[in-house]
């Protein structure tokens, strides 16, 4: 029995569930290294902020005091929505990962199942070619055997059992 066509549809359907649940945690991890990203410019941002504060320390400038404590605080201000941000978002590309193996664990399955009906085909194939090989050569030997029984010599077996049936009916008659 060949592979149904339900089965290959089956196996279409989720090769192209794999590959969606794939672009979706692709998806999912570029917006984590996204955020990632944004957060450690963050950190960059207050350190320059730092820096500012310490230089007008030396300097005496309070402008540049003033606008190094104003980056800092914006830096903490953005870290501190962000943190939740990529916390969801860590959570969201777990999700996305195990849907995505499951997809692909049944997809293999699918193509296990298609696998192991295409081998028993298979099998079941090589046994009636097997079969007919030896049906032919049965039939190949029987004939041989019978093409040698009807011109048997005198001195073979089969023709002294038939010259002797041939003799008892000519007896049979004369008596």
């Amino acid at each position: 029995m060949a592979v149904s066509r339900a089965m290959r549809r089956l196996l279409r359907i989720r090769d192209l569930e794999e590959e969606q649940a794939r672009l979706a945690l692709e998806s999912g991890l570029v917006e984590l290294s996204r955020l990632e990203q944004a957060l450690a410019a963050t950190a960059d941002r207050d350190r320059g902020g730092r820096r500012l504060v310490t230089e007008s320390v030396r300097t005496a400038e309070l402008t540049d005091r003033l606008a190094g404590l104003e980056e800092t605080r914006a830096a903490h201000r953005l870290a501190g929505l962000l943190e939740p941000r990529i916390a969801d978002t860590e959570q969201g590309v777990a999700l996305l990962r195990e849907q995505y193996l499951a997809s692909r664990v049944e997809r293999r399955q699918a193509e296990t199942l298609i696998q192991e009906a295409e081998a028993r085909d298979g099998l079941d194939e090589d046994r009636r070619s097997q079969q007919a090989l030896d049906d032919w050569f049965r039939n190949r030997k029987h004939r041989a055997g019978e093409q040698a029984g009807t011109a048997a010599p005198a001195n073979s077996p089969g023709a002294v059992d038939r010259a002797g049936e041939a003799n008892d009916s000519a007896e049979a008659g004369e008596t």
